[in-house]
């Protein structure tokens, strides 16, 4: 285990096992036999290191997903549903930690977590790509500004099938695994059909003669 990965499996074990961060960089370290100045090499802050460990999720999903043959060959709609599904199997193996760490967020707040800040840019680039992919494929339709937010509206599935999954209490899973179907159908059926220019004329109609 390289130093990163020892930092990282240390912060998440003491997360687990106190419910909070550590009281300093200096107490961290000192318990891992490691000096200060090693931990500044990669991290400022623990809150740099918790956004380095969500990224790393991230970076796992989406070397998983590529390195298989047949991702190449699906259609947008397809990338995306795999990239859901082997994400929730890579938090499954860190579940403790992102299930803890999600619920002590204040979801009130409309605003993204220190912890997935990095992810966040991580995640719309993804989506950017995937939306590039569909309009060339015919998948999603071309809608001037409109498509500009796709990504945004991404990220807010994103954190809607996060929190189901910390909460989904259903044997394997089942439950997250249909929502996401369900979930991502759904945009991609509004993205590539009229049914989304039908309700955006219609409030844009309703606007202008209220």
């Amino acid at each position: 285990m390289d130093k990163i990965e020892k930092i990282k499996q240390a912060y998440i074990e003491y997360f687990l096992e106190n419910g909070t961060q550590p009281p300093s960089i200096f107490a961290f370290t000192k318990k891992l036999k490691m000096k200060e100045s090693e931990f500044y090499e990669h991290y400022n802050s623990f809150e740099l290191l918790e956004s380095a460990i969500w990224l790393g999720f991230f970076n796992e999903t989406k070397s998983k997903i590529e390195s298989e043959e047949v991702y190449a060959t699906y259609s947008v709609r397809e990338k995306l549903l795999a990239f859901y599904y082997t994400w929730i199997e890579v938090l499954k193996q860190h579940r403790s930690y992102t299930a803890q760490t999600w619920r002590l967020i204040d979801k009130r707040k409309l605003k993204t977590p220190v912890f997935m800040t990095d992810l966040k840019v991580a995640f719309k680039d993804f989506c950017h790509d995937l939306i590039l992919e569909g309009k060339e494929s015919n998948e999603v339709q071309p809608r001037k500004f409109i498509d500009e937010r796709y990504p945004d509206a991404f990220w807010l599935q994103f954190l809607m099938i996060l929190d189901f999954w910390v909460k989904d209490k259903t044997k394997g899973f089942e439950q997250t695994d249909a929502m996401i179907e369900k979930s991502v159908n759904t945009s991609f059926d509004l993205m590539a059909s009229s049914a989304l220019d039908s309700v955006l004329d219609f409030a844009k109609f309703m606007f202008q003669n209220r």
